[in-house]
């Protein structure tokens, strides 16, 4: 995927990105020292390590392809096995000075790797949504089978036809036993459905247009 441009601005025709040397002393001489403030440095910090919490949830083949440093990898491991709140708290600060000694790129990298997954939820959702509703409108309306077939007429006929039939079948015609658990909501051709229809959903991808949400 094409990856995103760095947040900085220009000096003098030169880009400088934010949290690089150069940016670092540009602020220091605004501010008539060498060194950044500790505001600055207490905001630096919790960002990093803010990121490195999301390091957390990342899936295992894109932390892979970031080829992180060994230690970094370990003390997230760490943190993940720790359930005491204090001692998860103080390896997330850990975690968080780690990742102070990754280079700009690095960083920018894992943002991208964060950016990937995200959208990759987004898409999986809209993919079930559109299932459901799929699934929903074959069984409830006889004019969606066609229409189903005609966007996918690769599809099996007669087995999403039968399908559907005992899906028909099946449906509980007491709803209030229903919603009380006395009796099962579904059967089994229901969820056989939803699966043909997901499968051939996430065979063609998102929908035209389909950008997920930042």
């Amino acid at each position: 995927m094409p990856r995103k441009p760095k947040k900085g601005y220009f000096v003098r025709g030169q880009f400088i990105a934010e949290g690089s040397a150069e940016d670092i002393a540009l602020k220091a001489e605004l501010k008539g020292g060498d060194e950044p403030s500790r505001t600055d440095l207490k905001r630096e910090s919790a960002e990093l390590q803010k990121l490195g919490e999301s390091l957390l949830t990342l899936r295992a083949d894109l932390m892979q392809r970031l080829q992180l440093p060994e230690k970094l990898l370990e003390a997230l491991a760490d943190a993940k096995r720790i359930t005491n709140f204090e001692g998860k708290r103080r390896q997330m600060q850990f975690v968080g000075k780690l990742m102070r000694g990754l280079d700009e790129d690095a960083l920018q990298a894992v943002r991208d790797a964060l950016d990937e997954q995200r959208q990759g939820s987004a898409s999986e959702a809209l993919a079930l949504h559109r299932a459901e509703q799929w699934r929903d409108r074959l069984i409830t309306n006889d004019e969606a089978l066609q229409e189903w077939l005609a966007a996918h007429p690769e599809t099996d006929t007669q087995q999403l036809r039968a399908l559907i039939r005992q899906a028909r079948k099946d449906a509980p015609a007491d709803r209030d036993a229903v919603s009380r658990g006395l009796a099962p909501r579904h059967g089994r051709a229901y969820r056989e459905i939803f699966q043909l229809v997901r499968q051939q959903l996430e065979q063609e991808g998102p929908p035209p247009g389909f950008a997920p949400s930042p």
